[in-house]
């Protein structure tokens, strides 16, 4: 009888720390790898994390705590990613150890800013992991729903279904549905997309557009993404499916996103770095509208993309949001 595979996450944010909360529920030990020696230290005293979802209490005797790297890889079988995109790439230069046996699940919202390449082309191309054996995990969920125990689905994409099948179980619970998809590559883009769209959601409620203009905003996001995807990857994919429009909505309409809250603050009229200040938090999406773009540019075919390009155009050229979106505003249907 085969031995059941171990499971190590990396990471100690807000979705780091509900996906432990979720494998807990099924899994006698989880290794856990968490740059801060503090968060570490805090965690083996109070048994939370002291930064995110802290309402969330672990049993400690289900983690092994490391502060590195290299011992959880060794450890696990299944390694989950789940660092923001701009900061994986450094994390990951500290790896010693080959993983290209290894089981690699990507909870990464958002690309590497270093190549523009997905995490999963990252991780097969670097670290010489077949497709076969990366997955992606997608909502829609939100942390915070899942510390609270809410209902909240997700979606596995791997191209093997049989592995797909054992990560999705780990992760189910009563609060947690979950299916299985084999567009990784769709879904995973899709994962990166939905962030920029929810920061334009935001931007126009901080310049004070209804929920009118919001639904119409929404319906023309959730195209683009359609047009941006199928350029990159072509199968067939129904995008009204959770992984693609159910992730959009939360996330574009939810209080608990952050890149909503993002995009609020610069309608608002805060400058971007403040408004990263003051957060405290990586808004995901801010990465991602550079990477899209720059995708975007070196396509030979091009999509028509004006959410994406007015998004940019404020973050990035400094570009008045009241200007850009009056634009945008004719551009949509």
């Amino acid at each position: 009888m085969d031995k059941p595979l171990k499971y190590a996450v990396f990471g100690a944010g807000s979705w780091a720390t509900a996906i432990v909360k979720m494998l807990s529920e099924n899994l006698d030990e989880i290794g856990w790898y968490m740059r801060s020696v503090y968060t570490k230290e805090h965690l083996l005293r109070e048994q939370h994390n002291p930064n995110y979802l802290s309402s969330v209490e672990f049993h400690l005797e289900q983690l092994k705590l490391s502060n590195d790297i290299n011992e959880i890889a060794e450890y696990a079988d299944v390694l989950i990613f789940v660092i923001p995109s701009a900061f994986i790439h450094s994390e990951l230069e500290k790896l010693r150890i080959d993983i290209s046996k290894k089981i690699i699940v990507s909870a990464v919202k958002g690309i590497m800013p270093e190549t523009g390449l997905l995490v999963g082309e990252h991780f097969h191309d670097v670290y010489n992991i077949p497709y076969d054996n990366i997955a992606v995990i997608a909502g829609p969920c939100h942390a915070e729903e899942v510390a609270l125990e809410r209902l909240s689905y997700l979606t596995i994409s791997c191209s093997d279904a049989d592995k797909a099948k054992s990560i999705a179980e780990n992760l189910s619970s009563d609060y947690i549905k979950t299916k299985i998809s084999d567009d990784i590559i769709g879904v995973e883009y899709a994962v990166m997309l939905k962030n920029i769209y929810a920061i334009a959601a935001g931007i126009a409620h901080g310049l004070g557009y209804g929920d009118n203009f919001q639904s119409v905003l929404m319906s023309n996001a959730v195209r683009e993404m359609k047009r941006f995807i199928k350029k990159r990857h072509k199968m067939k994919r129904n995008i009204n499916n959770s992984a693609y429009l159910g992730d959009l909505l939360v996330t574009g309409y939810s209080v608990f996103s952050r890149n909503r809250m993002f995009g609020n603050m610069i309608g608002k009229g805060y400058t971007v770095k403040s408004a990263q200040m003051e957060m405290n938090m990586v808004a995901e999406g801010y990465y991602a509208t550079k990477s899209a773009h720059l995708l975007h540019e070196k396509s030979a075919k091009k999509s028509q993309i004006p959410i994406i390009n007015a998004v940019y155009q404020i973050l990035y050229e400094n570009k008045n949001p009241k200007k850009v979106f009056k634009r945008l505003t004719e551009k949509l249907d």
